[in-house]
Parts: C-alpha cells; sequence; structure tokens
C-alpha cells in the first residue's frame, strides 16, 4: 500500500469517526464512503439501500463470486475519548469500531481495484447499516445482490489483541441471541391483604430463579449457553401489590438444537409459574441472529495469508456476544470472521474506546489478499 493511500484511509476512518450515525440512519458515512470509492473507480451498484452501499470489483478472469462485508453504524454512546476527531454529535460515538471496519474494507476495494486484472473472479464489499440493532445483514441479503457470493468475509476490531495480530478460530464464534420479556400480570391489592390479591412479585421471583434451570438442568452441559435476566421491575411503593411485573432478559447458545430446545423450555417454565402462582403471563420472544460459524477451510486459508502478509495469527477469544453477520451464513454458505488487533485501554461500547489506526493499512492489505485467495481457491474447487 503506497503512503498516499495510507493517508487517505487514514483520513477517511477519522471522517467516520467525527460522523457516527445509528442503524438506517448513516447518510453522511454512506456518501462518505461513496466519494472514497468512486476516487477509486470502484463500482457502486444499484442496490436500493437507502443507508449503506453495496460495491463491486470485476476481475480480468472468469471466476466465482464472494463477498467482504464492514458494519458501518454507530451507537447511541456519549464519547469521552479525548481523541481529536471525536465525534461531533452529541450522545453518539463509534464506540465498536465500525468507523475502523468501513475504512478498512474501503482500503480492500481500493486495493483489489488496483490488481482487478488478475483477479480469478468477481468481489462484492458490503457496506451494511444497522448491525448495532441487528437488521441490517437481513435488508442486505433482501437486495439479491449477495445470492451469488460462494463465501463471506468480515472482521471485527479487538482491543485484546495488539496492531498486526489477528484472531482466528475455528467452529462457533459468536452466539445466537435470543431476547424475551415476560409481562405478569395478577391482581393488585393492599400489602396488608394479600388475599385480596393475585401477587405478580412473587411470581417474578420465582421466574427469574427457574429460568436459570434452562442451563444448568435443560441443556447439555458440555454445550455453551447462557440465560441472562437483566431486568425485573414490578410497582413502585412499599405498601401495594401491583397489578403487574416484568421481567427481560436474553438466551444465547452455539448449536441450533439448543435454540430451539431453550425456547420450548422458556415457554414451558413460564406458562407453569404462571398457573402455580395464579397470574397471567404474556410472552414478547424475539429472534435475534443466529450462532456464527467459520468455515475450518476458510481459516486455513487466513492464517496462511496472514502469514504471508507479516502478521501475527492467534486464536481468538470464546464470546457469547451476537452478529449479524452471521445472516450470511444461515444457509449453509462458508464464512469467516475474524479479530483484527487494534489494541486499546477500553473495551467496544464503553465511553473512552478507541482503535489504533495505524492497524487499518494492514487491515486493508490482509482482506484484499484473502480475497483473492479466496478466488483462487473457489476457482480451484470448480
Amino acid at each position: 500500500m503506497t503512503d498516499d493511500m495510507r493517508a487517505e484511509l487514514r483520513e477517511l476512518f477519522e471522517a467516520l469517526h467525527r460522523h457516527p450515525e445509528l442503524g438506517f440512519e448513516e447518510h453522511v458515512t454512506t456518501a462518505l464512503l461513496r466519494d472514497a470509492l468512486a476516487r477509486h473507480g470502484v463500482t457502486i451498484l444499484d442496490s436500493g439501500l437507502t443507508t449503506g452501499l453495496i460495491a463491486q470489483v470485476e476481475g480480468g478472469l472468469p471466476g466465482p463470486m464472494i463477498g467482504l462485508r464492514a458494519d458501518i453504524d454507530g451507537l447511541p454512546v456519549q464519547e469521552a475519548s479525548g481523541l481529536p476527531y471525536a465525534s461531533c454529535h452529541e450522545g453518539r460515538m463509534h464506540a465498536c469500531g465500525h468507523d475502523f471496519h468501513a475504512a478498512c474494507m474501503a482500503g480492500a476495494a481500493m486495493l483489489l481495484k488496483a490488481r482487478e486484472r488478475e483477479l480469478p473472479g468477481t468481489v462484492r464489499i458490503i457496506f451494511q447499516p444497522a448491525e448495532e440493532i441487528d437488521a441490517g445483514a437481513r435488508r442486505v441479503l433482501a437486495t439479491g445482490l449477495t445470492a451469488d457470493c460462494r463465501c463471506f468475509l468480515a472482521g471485527h476490531s479487538y482491543t485484546g489483541f495488539p496492531a498486526g495480530t489477528v484472531g482466528i478460530k475455528e467452529g462457533p464464534v459468536m452466539a445466537a441471541v435470543d431476547r424475551f420479556r415476560v409481562l405478569l400480570r395478577g391482581k393488585g391489592c393492599h400489602a396488608a391483604h394479600p388475599h385480596k390479591g393475585v401477587d405478580p412479585v412473587v411470581a417474578m421471583a420465582a421466574l427469574v430463579q427457574s429460568l436459570q434451570t434452562i442451563v444448568s438442568r435443560t441443556l447439555n452441559p458440555f454445550s455453551t449457553s447462557l440465560c441472562s435476566i437483566t431486568h425485573a421491575e414490578a410497582g413502585n411503593t412499599w405498601n401495594v401489590i401491583p397489578e403487574t411485573a416484568v421481567v427481560e432478559g436474553t438466551i444465547r447458545t452455539l448449536d441450533k438444537d439448543d435454540r430451539a430446545r431453550a425456547e420450548a423450555r422458556f415457554r414451558q417454565i413460564v406458562a407453569g409459574i404462571a398457573a402455580a402462582y395464579g397470574v397471567e403471563a404474556e410472552i414478547d420472544w424475539r429472534h435475534g441472529s443466529p450462532a456464527l460459524h467459520n468455515d475450518s477451510r476458510l481459516c486455513v486459508l487466513a492464517r496462511r495469508v496472514a502469514q504471508d502478509r507479516g502478521l501475527t495469527a492467534e486464536r481468538q477469544e470464546d464470546t457469547l456476544g451476537g452478529e449479524d453477520f452471521s445472516c450470511y451464513l444461515e444457509n449453509g454458505t462458508p464464512g469467516l470472521f475474524v479479530r483484527i488487533g487494534t489494541g486499546g485501554t477500553y473495551p467496544s461500547h464503553h465511553p473512552k474506546f478507541t482503535v489504533n489506526p495505524d492497524a487499518l493499512a494492514s487491515a486493508a492489505d490482509f482482506f484484499a489478499a484473502l480475497a483473492q485467495a479466496c478466488l483462487e481457491a473457489e476457482g480451484e474447487a470448480r
């Protein structure tokens, strides 16, 4: 990568960081990316997306199509990083590195464009909106422009590794994310006369305890899963038994069968608690993105590319966080999701979160080289 391109990517990254936008509101972000790609002659496809875009580099040789994906949305976080290019917008910040991801993939697109004659196939570069609200991937898939991709590649900044390190791991790397809300409806009354009402608070307490048995007694103990209750609320004063109580939380699983089993058991437990305590229960269950599994063949290829580019390949951490990149792989298309070392002191979603922009050039080079290697491997497989 030339010094001029390094400077250009750094400038793009800082501009993106200054202008964080929430899911499906990424208009300035999209314009910045569109302009940067157009300056290098990268084709922008007519996707119909209102925010985000899909670009294309068509190789000079016939071959398959693969996808590179970057997410581009920010978070509703007040920035406290102290950076000279900190957010210009009150209450909004790139606190998860999506500005880095977008600039990185823009750089990969530029590098691929410069070598397009030698590419044995086509690369579609997806700049996806609304990852943080778990909605952007399906919006992109609905365009139909990714249907012919033979595999998908993506990455995420990671403060736990220094610049120059890539985290790679076979198998499950992100969890299926399901969200629930249960409304328990009883009958309010004076706290001194509980027999004249139906107390949803004791039902809520029983439910919070009982839901933990989904992981400990329903799912295989050798599987990885969790049930976290994050919000429990009832009443507003000390001497009134309230009418309702609310329990909210999330269940995370790595296995498809565990996911279905956990939901079924959840519904059984809620129904049983409601019957036992004489309350009515309303369940709002929201299926999020599925679990994300890395293809082992792509992991081997990525390690080789990293070594060839002078990068260090490490095993990435285990996590039950979620990522809607998994939606691109839901129907069996192989994919790879890696961690790009960016250094830093604070974790993602923290007001003081930062990434080291010096990692941009090597990350862009890695993804461009990996995309070319994937095209060559897919062509040989055919």
